[in-house]
């Protein structure tokens, strides 16, 4: 339990964070939703991720792992596209899902989802279970 929690506890530092570094990437300022957030994509990370990458096991063999990048991307944009459409957290990337899918949005949610998994990693070696 002290892990689950300590572990949203850095989701959602990292995710605040990210919020900072990339302003393309928003959420409503409420910190109630922020950890709602981060629980979602803990959820999404730990339960639906793992059964994707072993789906998509063949296509990542042929592409050196690449697609495992694909995934991180689809995934980031579905905690948005679920934040915002049935919890209406204000979650969104450059605009999306209010606005139209863009290239601009997923290049936005491919570096966002590359620099959310590097803070997670950093603060996750700062706050220690």
């Amino acid at each position: 339990m002290k892990g689950l929690v300590l572990g949203t506890a850095a989701t959602a530092i990292a995710f605040a964070i990210l919020t900072l570094i990339l302003p393309e990437v928003r959420w409503d300022n409420n910190y109630v939703h922020l950890a709602i957030i981060a629980i979602l994509f803990g959820i999404v990370n730990g339960l639906v991720k793992p059964v994707v990458k072993l789906l998509s096991f063949p296509i990542n063999l042929m592409t050196v792992g690449l697609f495992g990048i694909v995934i991180n991307v689809v995934l980031f944009m579905g905690v948005a596209w679920v934040s915002d459409a049935y919890l209406h957290f204000g979650f969104t990337i450059h605009g999306w899902p209010k606005s139209a899918l863009t290239l601009d949005v997923i290049g936005i949610a491919l570096i966002a989802s590359i620099v959310l998994g590097i803070l997670t990693a950093l603060v996750g070696k700062v706050v220690k279970d």
